[in-house]
């Protein structure tokens, strides 16, 4: 038999081969059911500019989605002993601990004095059973109850936040007038004295807000809340009680910008499923990629976005 020499050329493609291989052979598993509790690492959708990747790497962010279907009541009640699981699944998953409370001590010490920074918008806040979930879990991990405050407006005034060593970021989705949607970048936007500031660009420089001394390198965890989303709104002051829908999920990463585009995919995806239509938001919410790309605050690439979704996965939309 003739002896095959194997040029630079044969070596350099069946390197590019390999990796789509891999690709087909993680789409090619078997879906979970409804039922199953187990962490089921998928990949995300593509967005422009986005491509299919599965493999987790040392450089992507996690984000981990959970939803249980009792988490929220037919009349919109929240369950506070369904959220405060599915908050210990989110950190569990997260932080590679079996444990809830072995993984908020990587989150915070006892010696930490600990905001959480929640939303109060009357029509859709951010909810006590989840703040509460969080603050119960600061505790067992030592931090004292006094060195815990939980505050939207007004947090620069506010002792606690004023000399916070660590923040805790959580607010629910929704479609929003200024920015596109309203997730967890613009949660911050309280810590500045003057909002109109950084509306300009439907709020493209939002980012820069994470920058600031009230709140660099002291958010520990970004928990976007997902119970009852509000998937699309019109006007700054507008809200109908139609466009929330029980998704029932959360969102929980340290990373902020891929915990929002997370969110914001499976916004795009409910606005698609009820109209029918790719509809764009009213506003664009633009402001999520340039927390990446111009700001350099996180990942807003789904290659280097490692999803790892819990629990109940009818109609997840991701």
């Amino acid at each position: 038999m003739k002896k095959k020499v194997i040029t630079r050329r044969d070596f350099l493609r069946a390197a590019a081969v390999a990796p789509l291989a891999g690709a087909l052979s993680c789409a090619a598993r078997a879906v979970p059911t409804p039922k199953e509790e187990s962490i089921t690492n998928v990949p995300f959708s593509p967005i422009p500019g986005g491509k299919w990747e599965s493999a987790a790497s040392p450089e992507k962010s996690r984000v981990v989605l959970v939803r249980d279907q009792n988490a929220v009541a037919d009349d919109k009640k929240f369950n506070a002993e369904v959220i405060q699981k599915m908050l210990d699944d989110a950190v569990k998953a997260l932080f590679g601990e079996k444990d809830p409370v072995a993984a908020w001590k990587k989150i915070v010490k006892p010696t930490d004095i600990v905001g959480i920074k929640t939303n109060s918008w009357r029509s859709l806040p951010t909810g006590a059973e989840v703040e509460q979930a969080i603050k119960r879990r600061l505790m067992d991990a030592g931090v004292p109850e006094d060195k815990i405050g939980i505050a939207d407006s007004g947090v620069l005034n506010n002792p606690i936040f004023q000399q916070a060593t660590a923040l805790i970021n959580a607010r629910p989705a929704r479609a929003h007038y200024w920015s596109g949607m309203g997730g967890c970048i613009k949660n911050y936007i309280q810590f500045v004295p003057n909002r109109p500031d950084y509306h300009g660009d439907a709020c493209a420089d939002l980012a820069s807000i994470w920058y600031l001394p009230p709140v660099k390198d002291r958010t520990k965890l970004n928990i976007l809340v997902m119970l009852t989303p509000l998937f699309h709104n019109i006007g700054p002051r507008g809200f109908n009680e139609q466009y929330l829908w029980p998704y029932k999920g959360l969102v929980a990463g340290q990373d902020v910008v891929a915990v929002d585009t997370a969110g914001l995919q499976i916004l795009k995806a409910q606005r698609l499923k009820h109209f029918g239509e790719d509809r764009p938001f009213e506003t664009s919410a633009h402001h999520i990629a340039l927390a990446d790309t111009k700001h350099k605050l996180g990942n807003s690439d789904p290659a280097k976005i490692e999803l790892i979704k819990l629990g109940w996965q009818t109609d997840i939309l991701i």
